[in-house]
């Protein structure tokens, strides 16, 4: 049991304004790993009071400081970064050597990246030749509540605080209170690089509570958020009344387009990238489009990848999946495969149930339905777990359709070793990000979507822009 910590605000640990434990279930044996306090809506007043009271100060702060503080940050982010792997492990389920490398790795690439885009960015410039006396300022937002996902921790409070700060914005996190124990090892980061008090604020919380205050009052002048669309149209809504920035990035059911000529490993790639962080990815490749006449060896190869994909415990070390976050999770992967079957979709991996000698813990097949189309449930709904979709098409244009048929519009892939097509493919496909033949995107790649994936984006220059205002300024006296 991990030792329980109040919340930071203010520059110190203050103790809840009222009791209300919540227990944080590791996933890998369904027992209770810590016991946090949920905020209220005093608790979540206070912390925006420390932001509001900060706010001035920090944004007056020359842009150079506040990378010296963020690069401050990055040397303690590497010398804690254990400690966050084996929080977020044994909170949300990441095998212990995929939170080493993937989950508290991620935090500390983005840092890097926002480190290197601000200090070539311009906050302040002339708006052109043609106009000598105008100035174009970025300044910051405000206030910004920062509301966190449990799937990927780190990745997402590192994306919001890095800008933040740098931006000049002071802030309120509220991490999942699925995966809280890596946010608070993260306030004592802040703490020790010496943030100003109030600059960086944690509550935790749901997100009916402490979440629904913060994006609903009047003093947070900026949501951003992670999470599902269904909590993003929520906080939408609640926002709508102050008039706040909100930006959102939120779910999505991502197409992999396979076409006769892809590599010969492409489809291998494409089902270990699923099952990547146990499916629990907003931009897994969930339906695999595959071109008919290489169809049916793509199924048998998908099928005899995924049956090797082992499972088991999060703090075992090696190659393998963990369980899903929490018991909801998995009984909503449960009942949706068995709507895969009852819809006809083809089984040809996996199943419901729990892997064959696991009797404990949220463990989910590694599954894999072949024959589907478009309107079947699993072709349409976010799963969040280890499932995988395929779909047959003939025509470039068949697939395009088929890829661009749904409400998300988060990351598209596309397999193919003609040029053309990879980059006619890149252009039709609705959606804020697609990678080619496996080729990630490059470092301080804005990371954000289309339709009812969201809108902002995160990382290198956008990220910063998303935390930042533009002061138009005509009349500026020269030097």
């Amino acid at each position: 049991m991990i030792e329980k910590r109040d919340f930071y605000i203010n520059g110190k640990w203050v103790a809840p304004s009222a009791p209300n434990d919540f227990e944080v279930i590791d996933p890998s044996t369904e027992e209770p790993c810590a016991v946090i306090s949920l905020g209220s809506e005093a608790d979540a007043n206070a912390a925006v009071a420390a932001a509001k009271a900060a706010f001035p100060g920090w944004m007056a702060t020359p842009v150079e400081e506040r990378i010296a503080m963020v690069e401050k940050l990055v040397d303690i982010y590497a010398a804690r970064s254990e400690d966050l792997a084996q929080a977020m492990s044994v909170e949300m389920g990441a095998p212990i050597d995929m939170a080493r490398t993937q989950q508290s790795g991620a935090g500390i690439y983005h840092l890097k990246n926002f480190i290197r885009a601000a200090k070539a960015f311009q906050f302040d410039r002339p708006l052109g030749d043609h106009a000598p006396n105008d100035r174009i300022i970025y300044e910051a937002v405000g206030v910004a509540a920062l509301i966190t996902p449990w799937n990927w921790p780190m990745n997402q409070v590192t994306l919001k605080v890095g800008a933040a700060a740098i931006a000049g914005c002071t802030m309120v996190l509220k991490p999942s209170e699925q995966s809280p124990l890596n946010a608070m090892i993260f306030a004592e980061m802040m703490d020790e690089a010496g943030f100003p008090a109030g600059v960086f604020n944690l509550v935790n919380g749901d997100g009916v509570g402490v979440g629904s205050r913060l994006s609903g009052h009047p003093d947070v002048d900026m949501v951003s958020f992670t999470g599902s669309t269904r909590a993003g149209t929520a906080i939408s809504k609640n926002a709508a009344d102050t008039l706040k920035k909100v930006h959102l990035e939120l779910g999505g059911k991502g197409a992999n387009v396979v076409f006769a000529d892809a590599d010969e490993k492409a489809v291998k790639r494409g089902v270990l990238h699923m099952m990547n962080n146990t499916g629990q990815s907003c931009n897994a490749p969930s339906r695999m489009l595959v071109q008919r006449p290489i169809y049916d060896q793509a199924v048998e190869t998908a099928a005899e990848v995924a049956n090797k994909v082992t499972v088991g415990s999060a703090s075992e070390e090696g190659r393998h999946i963990g369980p899903v976050v929490n018991e909801v999770q998995w009984s909503k992967i449960q009942d949706l495969i068995q709507k895969g079957i009852d819809e006809g979709a083809r089984l040809v991996a996996g199943g419901t149930g729990r892997p064959e000698g696991l009797n404990k813990g949220y463990y989910v097949r590694p599954t894999v339905f072949a024959d589907a189309n478009n309107q079947m449930t699993v072709a349409r709904e976010e799963i969040f777990g280890p499932v995988l979709t395929m779909i047959p098409f003939d025509t470039e244009e068949e697939a395009i359709e088929i890829a661009n048929d749904t409400p998300y519009g988060l990351t598209n892939y596309v397999q193919t070793q003609d040029g053309d097509r990879a980059n006619r493919m890149a252009r039709a496909l609705r959606s804020g990000m697609v990678e080619m033949n496996g080729q990630s995107r490059g470092a301080g790649s804005p990371f954000g979507g289309m339709k009812q994936s969201g809108n902002g984006r995160e990382g290198g220059v956008w990220g910063l822009e998303d935390f930042l205002e533009v002061k138009a300024v005509g009349g500026w006296a020269a030097k």
